[in-house]
């Protein structure tokens, strides 16, 4: 299993010591969670903490836009060496456009799905992208908990996957611990995005590695 502690969790006032900690970490990529709000009713970090942050960590970045017209921040998401840009199904009207400028600015194109938004929207599009995010939570706060009903989600989107020969990675974000990380590992996702259970750990190696064997 893909594992991508979420940003979101870290301490703001000292950031230093948690991207250290990633580094050393067995963890996959680092999720940074974008909110402006207006798709979301929170607002987190831009581009300026984003780009501090990149300077310091070795991990892949896992770039999820919560944010209205995602499609204007192609560059900006680019110029931070991201390997993922990840925006909205619901807040991007052309998203095939907004794959394929993913796609030419060099990185791998992600679509996001909220709660209430069925995997069969995705039908025409999954075959060109390289990560579907399923929100576990209503996106915009951190520490939400688990919707039961992503476990079944992800298994339709998994058999959508392997019916189209798509090569998209199913990427779970939201109320992931060792327990429903368990559930969405035999559903059939790729990659878990974990905020509070890593941040909020006593001993956040110990969070990641038990994300990490599942």
């Amino acid at each position: 299993m893909q594992v991508s502690p979420s940003l979101l969790s870290a301490d703001f006032a000292n950031l230093t010591p948690d991207l250290e900690m990633i580094n050393e970490s067995e963890c996959d990529l680092l999720h940074l969670d974008v909110m402006d709000g207006v798709f979301v009713p929170n607002i987190s970090f831009g581009f300026p903490v984003m780009k501090a942050v990149a300077k310091i960590c070795k991990k892949p970045l896992d770039v999820h836009l919560m944010i209205v017209e995602p499609q204007n921040w192609i560059s900006q998401v680019r110029d931070l060496g991201a390997e993922y840009m990840v925006f909205h199904q619901e807040a991007c009207t052309h998203i095939h456009r907004t794959v394929q400028a993913i796609h030419a600015a060099g990185m791998k194109a992600g679509v996001s799905l909220c709660p209430a938004t069925p995997v069969s929207t995705l039908e025409d599009i999954i075959t060109d992208l390289d990560q579907v995010l399923l929100m576990s939570v209503n996106p915009g706060f951190g520490g939400q908990p688990f919707i039961e009903g992503t476990v079944e989600k992800v298994r339709r989107l998994r058999n959508l996957i392997e019916r189209t020969g798509s090569k998209a990675l199913i990427n779970v974000d939201g109320g992931v611990n060792a327990s429903t990380g368990s559930l969405l590992a035999e559903a059939g996702a790729d990659i878990l995005v974990a905020g509070s259970y890593v941040f909020g750990a006593e001993n956040p190696y110990e969070a990641i590695h038990s994300l990490k064997i599942l």
